[in-house]
């Protein structure tokens, strides 16, 4: 964004609420808020800020982010109803603004309460960040990653980053990941890779934290089968299961301690054996 757009963009904020409220006066006074944005798509959002559409998207993506986090921290249902709709909006107004494409894309796909819980949908709209900006490997890399990570696509993630090593300016291991991802199949350490690589490309920001709490929820992940085989260990040397986790460190064979990488309790089921991470711990998803 350059100097003249971002200051355009801080004059021009106090009139979002003023381009609501018309909007608002022209569907009727007993619309809610949110009916207007599903009847009101981005080509006729585009309408009311003819030679300013570049701007008005970065306004439209400044709600988006807000009603995001609302939703996520005061929300009880935390139904991100609304997240679709204005993040379509958003790169209408301005389909390249590579930013709303990412972003988006996580708050679409991440998992529910953490966000909306609907991947394909945040696939989709990488899709048309990559038709919008072909030059960008970040968007292809993205796409190749959410493919692996949230449809388990393998063979489809390993073609769309052989696609993004392809792009000028990308790095030399995306061709490397995909040739992995092709021969191996997919599994815990190549999405392990691709969120360690995302996080070290990051700046800070969503995408950076979204990646290092994919980190530590693999991390978490092996810790809770390895406490899981050292369940069925005990069970080897004394004919029953442990009934809690602290039998294993009373038995010397843990030592370590009995939590995931937030700090919060495994989770332990006694007639399985079974650790996990707890649904009380936030690197806990569905």
């Amino acid at each position: 964004m350059s100097l003249l757009r971002a200051l355009v963009l801080v004059l021009l904020v106090p009139l979002v609420p003023w381009s609501q409220s018309q909007i608002d006066r022209w569907v009727g006074p007993f619309r809610a808020q949110e009916e207007v944005l599903y009847l009101w798509s981005g080509a006729h959002v585009k309408r009311l800020f003819p030679g300013f559409e570049g701007l008005a998207a970065d306004l439209y993506w400044l709600r988006t982010v807000q009603y995001f986090g609302g939703e996520r921290r005061f929300s009880k249902e935390k139904r991100f109803e609304l997240l679709r709709p204005l993040v379509e909006i958003t790169t209408t107004l301005d389909p390249r603004l590579e930013i709303a494409y990412r972003y988006g894309a996580i708050f679409l796909s991440e998992a529910w309460p953490a966000g909306a819980g609907r991947p394909r949908e945040g696939i989709e709209l990488l899709a048309r960040g990559v038709q919008s900006l072909p030059a960008s490997w970040r968007l292809r890399q993205d796409y190749g990653f959410f493919h692996e990570v949230y449809l388990h696509d393998s063979r489809r993630a390993a073609a769309i980053l052989d696609e993004a090593a392809a792009v000028p300016g990308a790095p030399f291991w995306l061709r490397t990941l995909a040739a992995d991802l092709l021969a191996k199949g997919g599994g815990r350490a190549e999405a392990r890779r691709m969120w360690q690589q995302m996080y070290e490309q990051a700046e800070e920001g969503v995408i950076r934290e979204n990646a290092r709490v994919r980190l530590q929820i693999l991390d978490s992940l092996d810790v809770a089968d390895r406490l899981t085989a050292l369940a069925g260990e005990f069970e080897r040397r004394t004919g029953r299961l442990p009934a809690r986790l602290g039998e294993l460190v009373e038995a010397r064979l843990w030592r370590g301690p009995l939590t995931d990488a937030e700090g919060i309790p495994f989770g332990y089921d006694p007639g399985t054996g079974r650790a996990f991470i707890s649904q009380q711990s936030p690197l806990w998803r569905p």
